[in-house]
């Protein structure tokens, strides 16, 4: 068996993959592949899958299938697992500290001191303490961000779907009745026709002023010109992200240049911990695979 490892995974998992066959890193050996590990910069398309005529398991490292084509791996055979839970404390501590730096001018206040300014009066803070966190999704990761707002004092709720309740925040019936609760909103959703550019003008408008939305889910939830026409009125306070419709996004995406915005370049799950995790949960799938007869 030939296990193809094709995008950045931790260095020691070639070694722990090793007892299951030939491992490699040479992408130009994809055809002869029955395992491909993949992250977020292979996209798994049909012309892909059918470039790998030997293929048998893919697997991604992380949260979301949305850069495979399901359908069609399911057409042709090839079973399709990801790492869901590995991911959850790696993206959840980037998305409180992208909560945290948005009240607190980090950024601001940071460039402003190393151009050798002193701008304290201007910059005025806020608490999260006494805040209402509003999330969209409660599934790992969600559920890891609503432990840390409890823990600094927030009143945490959820929308979600497809999930009815949730230990760590209270329910909501709808996007736009928590739209009009939160004073922040974490977005931790997978990227599905139904999600696709579902924060527009119109739940924008049911926000409260000056409301804070922080992305790590997926960069295409959003609709980037409501967003940046938000900022531009004040409607909202910020928009923090660490997620893009592409990596990188093309220098034209509207939000790279929008006031009030705090950019990271997808480092949620880059963690050395997490790529350990995902390590982990890889050589469990495999060992599953192969122990059920199917390599």
């Amino acid at each position: 068996m030939l296990i193809m490892i094709s995008d950045a995974f931790d260095p020691s998992l070639a070694g722990k993959l090793a007892k299951f066959g030939e491992v490699t890193d040479d992408k130009s050996r994809q055809a002869e592949a029955d395992v491909i590990l993949i992250r977020s910069k292979t996209k798994a398309t049909k012309e892909y899958i059918d470039a790998s005529p030997k293929l048998k398991l893919i697997i991604r490292g992380g949260v979301g299938i949305d850069n495979i084509d399901t359908a069609y791996a399911k057409e042709r055979g090839i079973q399709v697992n990801n790492t869901p839970k590995a991911p959850a404390i790696a993206v959840a501590e980037l998305a409180f500290a992208l909560m945290i730096a948005v009240p607190n001018h980090i950024i601001a206040g940071h460039t402003s001191m190393a151009n050798g300014e002193w701008i304290k009066k201007q910059l005025k803070r806020t608490e999260l303490f006494g805040k209402t966190l509003g999330l969209v999704g409660i599934g790992n990761i969600a559920t890891e961000v609503a432990k840390r707002g409890a823990a600094f004092g927030m009143t945490v709720k959820a929308y979600d779907k497809y999930v009815d309740s949730s230990d760590h925040a209270e329910m909501v019936g709808s996007l736009e009745e928590l739209a009009a609760d939160a004073d922040y909103i974490s977005m931790h959703l997978p990227l599905t026709p139904e999600t696709k550019g579902m924060i527009d003008s119109g739940i924008i408008a049911k926000m409260k002023d000056g409301a804070v939305l922080v992305n790590t889910g997926r960069g295409a939830t959003v609709n980037a010109d409501d967003v940046v026409a938000a900022l531009e009125s004040g409607k909202l306070g910020g928009y923090a992200t660490d997620v893009w419709p592409s990596d990188p996004p093309a220098a034209d995406y509207p939000i790279m240049k929008a006031p009030n915005v705090v950019m990271t370049p997808h480092l949620g799950a880059s963690s050395k911990e997490n790529l350990l995790r995902i390590g982990q949960e890889v050589v469990a799938i495999i060992n599953e695979f192969v122990e059920g007869g199917k390599a």
